[in-house]
């Protein structure tokens, strides 16, 4: 078998895009921890970062300091 091809950032912030659009991460709820996305996505922290990044540009998450990633809900 092949190994998994890895995702780029942009992959990868797609699909948590679409995790959040299909509701799997409802509005408001907290995300994993970067530490825990770069496993699930084999990729490192800094990757992890970037994808953060896109993710709130895009108007999908906001942060927390010392609390994490969160969905930004409707009526954000």
């Amino acid at each position: 078998m092949a190994p998994a091809r890895r995702m780029t950032y942009e992959q990868i912030a797609d699909d948590l895009a679409a995790r959040i659009e299909s509701g799997e991460y409802p509005a408001h709820t907290k995300l994993p921890s970067n530490r825990e996305l770069a496993t699930l996505y084999s990729v490192s922290m800094g990757t992890i970062a970037t994808v953060q990044r896109l993710l709130r540009e895009r108007g999908l998450t906001y942060g927390v300091p010392g609390a994490g990633v969160y969905v930004e809900g409707p009526d954000d």
